[in-house]
């Protein structure tokens, strides 16, 4: 605001000066001609009522002459006076249009504009840094869960396209670097209810600064980001960065977990996606030869994991000095080096090239010398999205989406990440058991995901009943608030106390304050459950099955109706 006011305060210093001098030689004038009252005498206009003339004269409105009729000689310095006055009051309006049209004011009024809108947050909030493919994504699947988000880009073009969305909020957002440091101030970075700092731009060395700056200033907030590089990794490793995503490592990583437990993969998918979607078909990579086109950052990571999964892997690198010393040189675009590697023979290829006009070029070429391909590309641009799904491409890497599917559970839901990460270290079996038993409990719809902490905060209904001595289980939360024989369509699919996690809770199990909780079930679930933890009448039902009436009347009548039953008499 301080540069909004400098910036006008310079820019119109001229126009203020001319109208305050235009203003005091009209009132002077006005004040040292003499008049005549209604009486004859000679009259002098005192300040006061030359101001106010002046003032209605230099605005053209025009009340007539007061408080008397006017002399030749003030009339003739009225008409002197009012093309002064007009003139001026033009340039200071022509100075104030120029003004607003000047690129450094209306940068600073943006500027003040965002301040105050991130002042005016009142709720936790987590800051973007970036708005191009990744970051708009990310914002709208946390808008959409209902999430308070900060957008910080340096292309006005991405903080437009953010004015067009419908988020159903309103998200600050302001252009400008975000690795600069009072940037990162005015969004909010020291305020206690910044939760995350969020770094998503296409530069590792932007996000390294956005990491190093919110660690310095703000140690206790959680910091992800997006890592290109393993030396980027890295850096933002030795500033503590809580979490780094490299999407490349990932989609290696999840491409190895369809292969090794589809059943894992494919819980994920669901548990991370929008809840009341269709549920997605699983995704089952075959094991064998596979041709990988293409050797740079996405080529090498997929082949490290396919690798690691027991396959054979033949790399196509059109640079020489890109390509391991096994690998075809060529084109992955042309058949040649595809039959040189072996194409009639793989089982699957992974296209990750230059552009997604070569990608899908390559995808085609191969899939004529071999139909039963099992084919992976990579997509670079999300506008290519109906090529992509009209090539039928088994599995397209897109990383910005990537990078959103391990973000967003560590930002809405901490315990959804440590369940999975947990799930993956277990046997297929188990998975399919829970991936069946969500599948039936939300009929065929993307579940809804939810943590729940018990304590005084977030469920005084569960802590006020334990604090009387009344014991409550995993399951009594899962009864419907209306017929405690009937069960909300969730599961618990972790229980948390201190260090120990237990998956697939037993409904029997008893609950303590500080015991975490994940569920899912079908959309609109949670709502349901948010009122056995906060009314204590309704928790006392479905844990009971005693429905102690509500006001003091009902509460007697219930009394007497006990005390009749006792006795026997009314």
């Amino acid at each position: 605001m301080e540069d909004v006011i400098y910036l006008f305060l310079r820019r119109m210093r001229a126009p203020l000066i001319v109208l305050i001098a235009a203003y005091s030689v009209s009132v002077g004038g006005l004040v040292l001609i003499p008049g005549v009252d209604d009486q004859g005498n000679r009259w002098y206009m005192d300040f006061f009522h030359a101001f106010y003339f002046v003032s209605f004269m230099g605005s053209t409105i025009g009340f007539g002459e007061i408080p008397y009729p006017f002399t030749a000689a003030q009339r003739l310095w009225v008409a002197i006076c009012i093309f002064f006055t007009v003139l001026a009051w033009l340039y200071a309006i022509g100075r104030i249009f120029a003004l607003v049209q000047d690129p450094a004011f209306r940068q600073a009024m943006r500027e003040a504009r965002f301040i105050l809108a991130v002042r005016a947050i009142r709720t936790p909030f987590h800051i973007v840094c970036g708005y191009g493919e990744t970051g708009s994504l990310l914002v709208r699947a946390m808008a959409r869960r209902g999430f308070q988000c900060v957008v910080i880009d340096r292309e006005q073009d991405h903080l437009n396209a953010l004015a067009l969305e419908s988020l159903g909020s309103d998200v600050p957002a302001f252009c400008g670097d975000v690795g600069d440091t009072q940037t990162l101030l005015e969004a909010g970075l020291r305020k206690s209810l910044c939760q995350t700092v969020v770094a998503v731009t296409d530069s590792d060395d932007a996000n390294v600064k956005v990491a190093i700056t919110a660690k310095l200033l703000h140690p206790s907030v959680k910091v992800i980001c997006r890592s290109g590089s393993q030396s980027a990794s890295d850096n933002l490793a030795s500033f503590n960065t809580d979490h780094i995503i490299n999407a490349y490592d990932a989609f290696g990583e999840h491409l190895a977990m369809a292969m090794r437990t589809p059943s894992v993969h494919l819980l994920h998918a669901w548990l991370i996606s929008l809840p009341g979607k269709k549920l997605r078909p699983p995704v089952t990579p075959p094991y064998g030869k596979w041709i990988i086109c293409g050797h740079g950052r996405f080529g090498r990571a997929v082949r490290q994991y396919l690798e690691q999964e027991g396959n054979q892997t033949i790399v196509i690198e059109q640079r020489p000095e890109w390509a391991p010393s096994d690998a075809v040189i060529g084109p992955a675009t042309e058949a040649g080096p595809l039959l040189q590697a072996g194409v009639r023979d793989a089982v699957g290829i992974v296209v990750g090239i230059d552009s997604d006009t070569n990608t899908l070029s390559s995808v085609m070429t191969a899939r004529a010398l071999n139909p039963r391909l099992y084919t992976v590309a990579r997509q670079q641009r999300r506008a290519n999205t109906a090529l992509f799904q009209a090539a039928k491409i088994d599995l397209v890497m897109e990383p910005s989406r990537i990078i959103v599917w391990r973000m967003l559970p560590l930002i809405t839901t901490p315990m959804l990440t440590r369940f999975l990460r947990l799930l993956r270290t277990g046997d297929e079996r188990r998975a399919q058991m829970i991936l069946e038993r969500v599948r039936t409990v939300c009929r065929g719809m993307t579940p809804q995901t939810w943590s729940v902490d018990i304590g005084i905060d977030a469920t005084p209904a569960v802590q006020a009943l334990l604090d009387s001595g009344q014991p409550v289980s995993v399951g009594d939360l899962l009864r419907e608030r209306l017929d405690r024989d009937e069960r909300l369509p969730a599961l618990a699919l972790m229980h948390t106390r201190g260090a120990e996690n237990v998956l697939m809770p037993d409904p029997e199990r008893s609950l303590q304050a500080g015991d975490r909780l994940l569920f899912c079930g079908r959309d609109g679930t949670r709502h349901d459950m948010e009122w056995v933890l906060y009314n204590r009448k309704a928790l006392e039902y479905v844990v009971t099955g005693i429905d102690i009436p509500d006001g003091a009347v009902w509460r007697w009548l219930r009394r007497r109706r006990a005390a009749t039953a006792a006795t026997g008499h009314p």
